[in-house]
């Protein structure tokens, strides 16, 4: 290959319109419709031709029409307009700064695989990507101090087609980052500032994109420079594709790269927050560097840096949690673990649930769960369903005490709301409406919707849903070779007056697009029916290889080819973020149908809420707290059976019936002008519950007053006064392990109080009445520990029939301070009995500590039945 100089030649922008520039390279004007109309006065069919790409409009608009713009005091009037709003935004005060303290504003990198900001941005696949990048944008709406780490795909996620037989087509096509709303970082010669990975005998380079989100930065590598070699290059070209290996030199690239980077930029983060597993490698080298620079042992670096690590899980499906060899770990990292100050089996151990199974591969969310203080899932029940799942690492801990936590996804609401949505917010609301947006009082206000208003701005929306989806069908027809003549079948789908109900998400088998297929007759007739049509409207992608979601793809398409309801069932091919803000916008009713539990939150619904939608879907992931019987529906009663096969006919009967029966009457249901006003008090009753609930700003502020600023605050103080406090935490761990072995509970005396009377509780005498006390006292034996080092307690609770205490809750024992022999100690606690039924209480000890985040860190737990010690493996 001949060797290529390269360089960019950027638009010749009049002086008048210089802040055009810095406009379409801040990601602030996606999420504010004002910015969007600005970019479509300057050439609306470049607009829309450029994918809604700014720097790429700039580039394709005529150098004759810039000059024209530059003459337009209207058009002037309005960029200035736009400038100092921007400018407003990034100078002004934030919540942020408003309630958390005034001391040194920290750093927070978030870490994730994928980002999904805009479509101009195919950096994403699915939910994951959007969250995240619904998460940044509300990071900088707040003023959160967060910089997000990522890897910058040249072919991003692939573009899907469908052939005739409706069976998906794999796309991949580059991305021009020179053409993206993004920015090179430079040294001050202005050369790319790069780093530098080690590789299996090689070192891999690459160099760093930013991309501005408002006040937030965003940061992303690329391997595809050289002089990487061409397999090395690729490491960054496609997101989730390739085999295994490929993945982990990704996750190796996200990880360890990622925390080199903010180091060559000067950026030292006191909190690390690893969205799903994929960047977990980060924590590794988090203690790397610190065990480097300031001399510490692998246990002592581990306990400043998990005080600093936050984690997140976002799939119950262990099918979508990476784990990887022992064979690829031994090859991408046994020339690093040494670095770490550990040998082989410990450093494998820090990825297995079994530290001794030598046959247990290496889990990437069990390293991220063994090296963080701060876990959670992303809803309620996805939080239940991860302490089931990974309470193996907790041995001994009860269940509902498993340290993994909840904080429910939410959605950024600018970014999907409908401009006429939004405009009839500010009218009714307030101007300022998106800067209360988890104030409950401020949505009440919605009630005072007109009804008509209401209607007509939603009818709106669905028409340009509809005029979308027609001129979609017409490009897949025509990219499929569909006669002319045909085409124009296309312009009579879908009716603006019908009932439209749009599903649209990954297509995973345990989504199950298809379930509203199994009875064909009873659909057709809910389709065709003359007086009260429904009409439905799917998109999504399946994982190139997930044959049977492709299976389900194709399914919807023959369907709706077979049973002629072509005009009433569509598919959009290429789901992006462009065809789910139509849809969400659009629709009357979201359907959403996984199998429970596997949907660890879901986001879609909370997007059509705000539009005015309502949410039809099974009780899961996010449904199980915005369900109210006054705003939505719920599918089933929230079985969870191993009979799939059952659940999946019950179910669909589920929606046959709720659809028959209460959701098209009640659509239909008409007043005399027209409007469906019990429908649209229920869509007031959803959007007053929902979206004050379920924001991103909520979800950020709950992040950072639960998990941030105990962490910020953490992090500083074990690392302050050369790593001090951080090395005695360890030195008293490492006593505390070796001494535990020693620990006994010796003796528990229960009494019990009714009334003025005491009694022994024992087998004989085992009935108490609501009202009663019991009085315990327990003797242990703490091996020279000191007593204040643990926490004695009386765990209480309903027995199941079993014999084990369900859903119990622990009581303080107080050291009574008359020591026995042989370290010997007393402890007493009591108890009220408040709840009648089989009751029961045991005695354990666990471990206590100031800088303990929770008592199970240490792994340590001992139970008085039968004085079993259980220990889990540090870190």
């Amino acid at each position: 290959m001949p060797k290529v100089r390269s360089f960019t030649v950027l638009p010749a922008l009049p002086e008048p319109l210089k802040d055009l520039e810095v406009i379409a390279k801040n990601m602030f004007w996606s999420w504010n419709n004002d910015f969007v109309d600005l970019f479509k006065r300057i050439d609306a069919n470049l607009w829309t031709a450029s994918g809604h790409n700014p720097v790429k409009l700039l580039a394709a608009v005529p150098q004759q029409r810039l000059e024209e713009l530059a003459e337009n005091k209207g058009f002037l009037s309005q960029l200035q307009t736009t400038a100092r709003k921007l400018n407003v935004y990034l100078e002004g005060p934030t919540w942020f700064e408003k309630a958390c303290e005034k001391s040194a504003k920290p750093v927070i990198a978030y870490f994730s695989a994928e980002f999904g900001l805009h479509e101009c941005l195919p950096l994403y696949s699915g939910g994951l990507g959007i969250l995240a990048g619904d998460y940044l944008k509300s990071a900088s709406d707040l003023g959160v101090p967060i910089v997000g780490v990522g890897l910058l795909y040249q072919k991003g996620y692939f573009r899907q087609y469908l052939n005739a037989d409706g069976w998906q087509q794999e796309l991949y096509v580059e991305n021009d980052f020179y053409s993206l709303p993004m920015e090179l970082v430079r040294k001050d010669s202005g050369q790319p500032l790069t780093i530098s990975v080690e590789y299996p005998g090689r070192v891999v380079h690459a160099q760093i994109w930013a991309i501005s989100i408002g006040r937030v930065k965003l940061y992303l590598l690329d391997t595809n420079i050289e002089p990487n070699s061409s397999a090395d290059r690729m490491i960054t070209v496609t997101l989730y594709g390739g085999d295994l290996e490929l993945r982990i030199r990704q996750e190796i690239m996200l990880g360890i790269g990622g925390l080199k980077a903010l180091d060559a930029m000067g950026i030292n983060p006191d909190v690390c927050h690893m969205n799903e597993g994929h960047a977990a490698f980060m924590a590794l080298e988090r203690i790397r560097e610190l065990r480097n620079a300031n001399a510490m042992t692998f246990d002592e670096a581990l306990e400043a840096t998990k005080s600093g690590n936050v984690f997140t899980m976002h799939t119950p499906i262990r099918a979508g949690l990476d784990e990887f060899s022992v064979e690829l770990m031994d090859k991408y990292f046994g020339g690093y673990f040494p670095h770490l100050g550990i040998n082989r089996k410990r450093f494998l151990a820090l990825g297995r649930v079994l530290p001794d199974d030598d046959n247990e591969p290496f889990k990437m969310p069990v390293l991220a769960l063994r090296l963080s203080s701060y876990i959670n899932g992303v809803s309620k029940l996805h939080g239940q369903i991860s302490r089931e799942m990974w309470s193996a690492l907790w041995p001994g801990v009860p269940t509902n005490e498993v340290p993994i936590k909840s904080i429910t996804n939410g959605t950024h609401i600018k970014s999907w709301l409908s401009e006429e949505m939004n405009s009839l917010y500010e009218r009714y609301i307030g101007p300022n409406w998106s800067d209360e947006t988890t104030d409950k009082s401020v949505w009440e206000t919605v009630s005072q919707i007109p009804d008509e208003e209401l209607w007509q701005t939603h009818q709106r929306c669905k028409g340009h849903l509809i005029a979308f989806t027609r001129r979609r069908l017409k490009e897949q027809m025509a990219r499929r070779g569909t006669y002319h003549t045909e085409l124009n079948w296309a312009e009579e789908v879908l009716d603006l007056d019908a009932l439209t109900i749009g599903f649209a998400r990954r297509f995973a088998s345990y989504k199950r697009a298809n379930l509203l297929l199994r009875d064909p007759q009873r659909l057709v007739k809910l389709l065709n029916d003359t007086n009260r049509p429904v009409q439905i409207v799917f998109a999504g992608k399946a994982h190139p290889r997930d044959t049977e979601g492709k299976e389900i793809i194709r399914q919807i398409i023959n369907f709706a080819n077979q049973y002629d309801v072509r005009r009433r069932i569509v598919f959009l091919e290429n789901y992006d973020i462009n065809v789910a803000r139509m849809l969400v916008q659009g629709v009357d009713l979201w359907l959403n149908n996984p199998r429970r539990p596997m949907e660890a939150s879901g986001t879609s619904g909370m997007k059509a809420a705000i539009n005015g939608a309502l949410n039809f879907s099974t009780l899961d992931g996010w449904w199980c707290e915005g369900y109210t019987p006054e705003g939505g529906w719920v599918i089933g009663a929230g079985e969870a059976s191993k009979d799939q096969a059952y659940l999946d006919a019950a179910e669909s009967q589920a929606i046959y019936n709720m659809l028959e029966n209460e959701i098209v009457p009640l659509f239909y249901a008409r007043s005399a002008d027209g409007v469906p006003r019990p429908w649209l008090n229920r869509v007031k009753n959803s959007i007053k519950w929902i979206a004050p609930s379920f924001n991103t700003h909520r979800m950020i502020a709950e992040y950072t007053r639960r998990f941030y600023n105990p962490s910020v605050a953490k992090w500083r103080y074990l690392t302050a006064d050369a790593m001090t406090r951080a090395k005695q935490l360890s030195t008293w761990k490492a006593n505390l392990r070796k001494a535990w072995s020693g620990f006994q509970i010796q003796d528990v005396q229960v009494s019990a109080t009714n009334g003025q009377q005491d009694q022994p509780l024992n087998s004989q005498n085992p009935h108490l009445k609501v009202g009663s006390r019991l009085d315990v006292r327990a003797l242990v034996k703490l091996n020279g520990i000191c007593p204040d080092d643990v926490s004695v307690q009386l765990y209480h609770g309903t027995v199941d029939a079993w014999g084990n205490i369900s859903d119990g809750s622990p009581v303080q024992m107080d050291y009574e301070q008359t020591p026995g022999q042989d370290g010997e100690h007393w402890f007493v606690g009591s108890m009220a009995c408040t709840r009648t039924g089989r009751q029961g209480l045991a005695v354990r000890i666990l471990p206590r500590h100031a800088d303990l985040a929770n008592p199970y860190e240490p792994g340590l737990i001992l139970w008085e039945a039968t004085s079993e010690r259980t220990i889990c493996p540090a870190g």
